[in-house]
């Protein structure tokens, strides 16, 4: 059953099972194989001794306290909140999420995300979750806008003492098009004076930008010239174009966002047009704008006592 996509550690693993044990697992219902898993969960846990979670406390990077200040992140977050909008709708996200998620609507490997026993899956972006909720709340109509602050987990080395979980706090807007990128520039629009307001607040003196680069997409470059740009007050945190931009093509549909500090060398936040909800909901018509920033990175580059490790890659997934 070997069709050449395994890894060396796939192999070695299928090859001590059992001949047959592939296909019988392959064969069994997603309830009959949750039992089967959950039994060998079972047994496995009753086999560990307390010093055995003390050392996986030390060495696991996955369950390791992340070593941000919780007051400082708790002040940044709730200043956060107050900024929003009024008609910002917040939405407090449950740890995990169906298996698929991220996957099922944009280019990202299962391999990136913890994948639980049931189905499900360790949120790893909350503006994924985000889109859905947004999805479902568009079926009954009117335009939705949503936020989010999440710890998210994911699955990928970011390199040594690096946590792999961190503060995300989220935007995701859905929208019927209304022809011309009209949308997507009201979108733009409502996104970037937010982020452009917290960076104002929070890190006028680290040389804040926004940045944005369009995606082969006329009619937004357009939008952005005529209608986003005079939109923005730029005095304090200006808006770059970034063109050689390459990360998050396939990932991001008319445009992407990157937010820095440090004249753009240090990254904090990362967003874009997507095609999530249109894909979630069956229809074309839909329109999708996400966009996030790490509140342990803004903390620490902002007030190095908060936070002394954040989570280094905001947008890792695309």
């Amino acid at each position: 059953m070997d069709d050449g996509t395994l890894t060396d550690a796939e192999r070695r693993v299928w090859a001590a099972m059992p001949t047959g044990t592939r296909a019988a697992l392959a064969g069994l219902s997603g309830a009959d194989l949750r039992t089967l898993l959950l039994s060998v969960a079972h047994d496995r846990a009753a086999m560990v001794r307390p010093p055995e979670v003390v050392r996986r406390w030390r060495e696991d990077r996955f369950v390791r306290p992340a070593r941000a200040d919780p007051r400082a992140l708790a002040r940044v977050e709730a200043r956060m909140w107050q900024l929003l909008p009024a008609d910002v709708s917040g939405v407090e996200l449950s740890p995990v999420v169906p298996v698929g998620t991220c996957s099922a609507v944009a280019p990202v490997s299962q391999n990136r995300i913890v994948t639980t026993m049931r189905a499900s899956e360790v949120l790893s972006d909350p503006t994924n979750a985000l889109a859905i909720e947004a999805a479902v709340r568009r079926r009954r109509g009117g335009e939705v806008h949503l936020a989010a602050a999440h710890r998210v987990l994911r699955a990928q080395d970011f390199g040594t003492d690096a946590s792999a979980h961190f503060r995300l706090f989220c935007l995701v807007s859905s929208a019927r098009d209304a022809g011309a990128g009209r949308t997507e520039a009201r979108l733009l629009i409502r996104h970037l004076t937010y982020w452009r307001a917290v960076l104002a607040e929070f890190a006028s003196e680290a040389a804040p930008q926004l940045h944005v680069t369009v995606l082969d997409d006329r009619v937004v470059r357009e939008r952005l010239a005529d209608t986003v740009r005079p939109a923005l007050d730029a005095s304090v945190v200006p808006l770059v174009d970034e063109p050689e931009r390459t990360r998050g093509r396939g990932y991001y549909t008319g445009c992407a966002l990157r937010i820095s500090l440090l004249g753009g060398s240090v990254e904090i936040g990362d967003g874009g047009l997507t095609d999530w909800t249109a894909r979630l909901n069956g229809d074309a018509k839909e329109r999708c704008l996400v966009s996030c920033l790490a509140t342990e990175r803004l903390v620490e580059c902002t007030d190095p006592a908060g936070a002394p490790d954040a989570g280094r890659l905001i947008d890792d997934h695309n």
